[in-house]
């Protein structure tokens, strides 16, 4: 693959829709990463597919041995990003999708410079608060704590390479495939083929008149 890969950093607030929206990301030129947490499962994620759940002690032993891109604590919870897997796919030229908080987004940025952040947002904080009690997964004290997170992350939106607005899954899924595929046009990301097409040796004076020996015998 000559194009070269690339991390897409996505974050956004607890209930933005980042999830749904992630799981739509689905070419065969993206990978996605899986985060390693320590919260339960909720109804329907699967081990190994949704996240990777550990306990407290197993996270802390690889965070400790280095073994993670990015890490962070919210709610009570850890999660961080596998580092090895990461690097492997970038390194392949996919486009690595990253569904982190915005703690872990501006870790990430700071060690790779070359990566790409996405906000995506709601188009309100009354429609954030809706989508989180609709979900009917936590009480409203934790709502509380979700909506005060909320405000605090939407001040960094300004750090991002883009924002977008979560107001209709399909819309928000079209603006991530744009984004993406403009960035993998970015000279940067070509250097291969800029290589190649500098180093043509294609001589259009034999393709037209033939070689030396034959314009010399005409």
């Amino acid at each position: 693959m000559n194009k070269k890969g690339m991390l897409v950093i996505i974050s956004g607030p607890s209930g933005s829709g980042k999830g749904t929206v992630v799981k739509q990301l689905n070419r065969k030129d993206f990978a996605l990463s899986i985060s390693m947490t320590t919260r339960k499962p909720r109804a329907g994620e699967l081990n190994g597919k949704d996240y990777l759940f550990c306990t407290k002690e197993e996270f802390v032993k690889i965070r400790e041995s280095g073994g993670f891109l990015e890490h962070a604590e919210f709610v009570g919870n850890m999660y961080g990003t596998p580092k090895e897997y990461v690097k492997n796919q970038v390194n392949e030229g996919k486009a690595v999708i990253l569904e982190i908080d915005v703690v872990g987004a501006l870790q990430v940025k700071e060690k790779f410079e070359d990566s790409i952040s996405i906000f995506l947002i709601p188009p309100s904080i009354s429609d954030l608060y809706s989508r989180l009690k609709g979900r009917k997964t936590e009480d409203d004290a934790t709502i509380i704590r979700r909506i005060k997170r909320a405000k605090s992350e939407i001040e960094y939106m300004q750090k991002y390479d883009y924002i977008v607005i979560n107001d209709d899954i399909n819309e928000a899924v079209q603006k991530l495939h744009t984004i993406i595929d403009s960035e993998y046009l970015k000279p940067s990301r070509n250097q291969n083929f800029i290589n190649k097409i500098l180093g043509d040796d294609f001589d259009v004076t034999t393709v037209l008149f033939g070689t030396n020996e034959q314009i010399e015998r005409n």
